[in-house]
This record gives structure tokens, C-alpha cells and sequence, in this order.
């Protein structure tokens, strides 16, 4: 069975373990800037939420990708970008419905969450569980429409 990324929000403090973990892991440097996991900080509501790719089964930005650079892990099931085929041209960050993928100016590609390859530094960074990487079964669509779902974000009057 595959595996994916749980978030859950009522568990995270903010530190920002995930981030500097995942920068870490990605290019060898404590720098948020290019963590490919971001903590909202929710301030009226007083939350923080982690927030990265979640594999979507549909794959909207794989779809869209007109060099085929995101293809599928056979051994994650990670929609992965292919750096070497990626030219750059961020189609896919504007297919993606969540805003997951990112451009980094540094390289002229796009980044995004690849589960690091089945052992997420995130989650093994994680000090409250937030963020967990668990047998799977469902897509990242379905679970963020049940967050949407759960979210007031009707003005008070």
C-alpha cells in the first residue's frame, strides 16, 4: 500500500522543525526559503498549518507538464519533477489547484515535495506528530475538500 503525508493542524506549534528539516534535506541548507513544506500561520484563528504537496491522485500538474519532467515513483508513488527535463516554463505551478509547486529562480525549475524518496524529513522532524507519514488509501484531493469543507470562511456580520 502507498504511503502519504497526514497533516494534522491541531497538532502543530509553529516551530518550523519541517521546514528547516526539509531545506535540509533537499540542498544541504537550514533555509526556509526553500523548504518545499510551509507553515501557515492562521492569526485570527490562532493556528499554524503545515502545508506541502499532496499527491494528488488526478496530478493536475503532471498532466500539464509539457515535457513529461513530473512522473510518478514506482517505489513512493510521489509525483516527482524530473530537474534534468523540467525546462522552467512553470505551467504546472498554475495547474496546481493548492499552489504546491514553487519556482526557484535559482535553478530556472520548479520544486515540490517528493516524499524524499519514501523517508520525509518533515515528518521524521516533526516533535508534536503533526505531520506523520502513514499507509494511504486516499487522495489529497478528497482530504482537502473535507478540510475546505470544515473551514468557516464566511465574514462575520
Amino acid at each position: 500500500m502507498q504511503k502519504s503525508l497526514h497533516i494534522d493542524p491541531n497538532k502543530c506549534t509553529g516551530c518550523l522543525q519541517c521546514e528547516m528539516a526539509c531545506s535540509y534535506e533537499n540542498y544541504g541548507a537550514f533555509n526556509i526559503s526553500k523548504s518545499r513544506i510551509k507553515v501557515f500561520n492562521f492569526e485570527s484563528a490562532g493556528r499554524k498549518v503545515p502545508y506541502t504537496c499532496t499527491q494528488c491522485a488526478e496530478a493536475w500538474c503532471m498532466h500539464a507538464c509539457p515535457v513529461d519532467a513530473i512522473r510518478i515513483d514506482a517505489a513512493t508513488g510521489a509525483k516527482v519533477v524530473f530537474e534534468g527535463t523540467c525546462v522552467g516554463c512553470k505551467v504546472c505551478t498554475i495547474a496546481c489547484p493548492f499552489g504546491t509547486i514553487n519556482y526557484v529562480a535559482d535553478s530556472g525549475k520548479v520544486q515540490k515535495c517528493d516524499l524524499c524518496g519514501g523517508q520525509p524529513a518533515c515528518a521524521e522532524a516533526c516533535p508534536t506528530g503533526a505531520i506523520t507519514y502513514v499507509e494511504s488509501d486516499w487522495t489529497g484531493l478528497g482530504k482537502m475538500r473535507q478540510w475546505a469543507e470544515k473551514t468557516d470562511t464566511q465574514p462575520r456580520a
